[in-house]
């Protein structure tokens, strides 16, 4: 992967770390950690981080850009406290948009569509 990276591809890591209390979530952070990764794109069924569910509450507010001891604090459902607080301590921006965007993951990381960045505030 490191040498992948090196060559300036693309990497795309899958699966957990195969210990228990440890979400895939998690194990994505600590993998981006360890390969001191420019962000960490975490594909979702809504287009970014809200302030509660909106497939509940048509009067969800979405954030473009919200603080980890935001996400925190709120205790907002964007990944598992563990996973916020390990890209805040390592400076791990985390981008939130939907699998169904139309231009795909590719639009997202071009700066294209719809998504919430969880970074420093």
């Amino acid at each position: 992967a490191v040498r992948h990276l090196e060559k300036g591809r693309v990497v795309i890591f899958a699966a957990g770390t195969g210990n228990p209390y440890f979400t895939t979530d998690t194990a994505a952070t600590l993998r981006a950690s360890e390969m001191s990764c420019e962000a960490l794109f975490k594909g979702t069924q809504v287009d970014g981080v809200y302030d509660s569910d909106p497939k509940k509450n048509p009067d969800a507010r979405r954030y473009d850009r919200i603080s980890y001891d935001q996400v925190l604090q709120k205790h907002l459902k964007v990944m598992d406290a563990s996973a916020i607080a390990l890209a805040r301590d390592n400076g791990l921006p985390i981008i939130v948009f939907s699998l169904d965007e139309p231009d795909g993951l590719a639009g997202i990381v071009q700066g294209r569509g719809r998504f919430t960045v969880v970074e420093r505030g």
